[in-house]
């Protein structure tokens, strides 16, 4: 190999390292041997399932250009007969120089005459070299055909290119190894992702869609505005990076407790101590009243409060936001106390009650809401003990930022707006989307999205959420079912 043939494969090796797309890659390996063996024809087979399969065949002289763009092609693959010179060689993992196929007896080359016969083509000189992976092991092959003189005759390939082919064909094969490599752990990655979220999910049995119904909707919403707005849209590595960021959000839900990430009402299930304890209120009142300590009147007037407090504090338990008014009469309970016969004065509700019946807007208290919102930060520490490729270098951040708001309310960091990026605006958005018109909270009633929206862009005039987002959000119309596979 003199020096510009080793400048010129150094060059190639190269570019390429440099391709990152496997059909790309064999369509310029194929390209470069023609290229540098001055031939007519070149074909790319890969080893599948213990044949090779055709992925790139190109030639000149009959304008022939199949494969490298994504397409198949229909030519049924080769058996790994050894009567087959390209099987031969994938097998026995050695190089072959033919001068002309029709004078050569080693192999079966009907296939080739045959092929000759119907397009008028006359194949002669062949070179097939084996792809070479790091391991020794065959997971294709290249063949050329047809070496030629600058005058156009067709000539046998010479003997002095067989070295810079191979050396070609074990750069491609690596790279190509390396490719599905790669391919084959982002995948593997990318399942256990998804695997691990529907696990977080299904600790849930009310959450169990959460996670799923945002990376749909977020995939369908990055399509579309890759239609639509493409000067707003993502990378394709940074949409897969912002999807897997939306499977790993909420991870720190692993550590909070199902009492609290479930909780369905203010009380829990309490209010059935609760009912117990007004029930042996009425009872002391009437034993008061037999032993002639209580007028009747007022026995009936402490039975008449009992079934009043009872009925305020199932409609407190139960009610979507706390108004005034029932906020109102959770205050008068505060007030309420009765004498055991012990002459021990009890509350009628204990302070862990009253905090809970307390709750404006939802179910959960200031502590268990603060426990809720750890979960966000055990988001974080968990990731940062995985390790990212420099590919997904922004899912730790996005997927910790997801209840951050533009105007610093969010938490846990309470970030302001410039350090918030468009995909965790997104990321926000798609969250709060779905949780609202979730079906299967305990906590709330499921929301329509017409009216989701409507608050969304309360949240906009609030400075909490992005409204270009939001706007474009509606626009695709990314929750409704578009019929995809599943």
């Amino acid at each position: 190999m003199n020096s510009m043939e080793l400048e010129r494969l150094l060059n190639v090796g190269i570019a390429l390292s440099a391709n990152a797309d496997s059909d790309n890659l064999m369509r310029e390996i194929v390209d470069v041997a023609m290229d540098m063996t001055d031939c007519d024809a070149g074909t790319l087979y890969i080893l599948e399932d213990n044949q090779l399969v055709f992925h790139i065949m190109v030639t000149l002289s009959l304008g022939i250009d199949q494969g490298g763009h994504g397409e198949k092609i229909s030519l049924p693959p080769v058996a790994l007969n050894p009567n087959n010179v390209c099987a031969w060689s994938a097998l026995n993992k050695q190089l072959i120089n033919i001068e002309d196929v029709y004078t050569d007896s080693r192999f079966d080359f009907s296939g080739p005459r045959r092929y000759d016969s119907m397009t008028g083509y006359r194949t002669q000189s062949m070179l097939v070299i084996p792809m070479l992976d790091d391991t020794g092991a065959a997971i294709g092959v290249l063949q050329l055909l047809n070496a030629k003189i600058p005058n156009g005759t067709t000539v046998a390939f010479p003997k002095d290119c067989e070295q810079v082919i191979q050396s070609l064909a074990s750069q491609a094969a690596i790279r190509l190894t390396n490719l599905n490599y790669s391919r084959e752990i982002t995948k593997l990655l990318e399942s256990m992702v998804q695997v691990l979220s529907t696990a977080i999910d299904a600790r849930s049995p009310y959450n169990a869609n959460h996670t799923r119904n945002m990376a749909k909707y977020g995939q369908r919403f990055l399509g579309w505005l890759r239609e639509n707005h493409e000067e707003l849209s993502l990378t394709m590595e940074e949409e897969k990076e912002f999807l897997m960021a939306v499977w790993l959000h909420d991870i720190g839900k692993l550590v909070t407790p199902l009492e609290v990430m479930d909780k369905p009402s203010r009380l829990a299930g309490k209010e059935q101590v609760i009912k117990q304890r007004l029930e042996r209120i009425e009872m002391l009142a009437e034993l008061r009243m037999l032993r002639g300590e209580l007028s009747r009147e007022a026995f009936e007037e402490i039975k008449k409060q009992t079934a009043d407090a009872f009925e305020t504090i199932t409609k407190v338990n139960n009610a979507g936001f706390l108004q005034d008014e029932l906020m109102a009469k959770v205050q008068d309970l505060v007030e309420k106390t009765y004498v055991e016969r012990s002459g021990e004065t009890v509350s009628w509700l204990t302070p862990e009650e009253v905090e809970a019946l307390s709750v404006r807007k939802g179910t959960l208290t200031a502590k268990e809401r603060n426990i809720m919102e750890e979960h966000v930060v055990m988001t974080e520490k968990l990731l940062q003990q995985m390790h990212f490729s420099k590919s997904y270098g922004h899912v730790i951040q996005w997927a910790a930022s997801h209840h951050e708001y533009l105007n610093g309310t969010g938490y846990p960091r309470k970030y302001q707006a410039e350090e918030l990026p468009f995909p965790v605006r997104l990321l926000t958005i798609l969250d709060i989307f779905d949780a609202l018109t979730a079906k299967d909270r305990p906590y709330k009633k499921s929301m329509p999205e017409t009216k989701a929206l409507e608050i969304l862009r309360s949240m906009v005039k609030d400075g909490q959420l992005d409204g270009e987002i939001v706007d474009l959000f509606a626009e695709s119309t990314a929750w409704e079912d578009r019929g995809e596979q599943k």
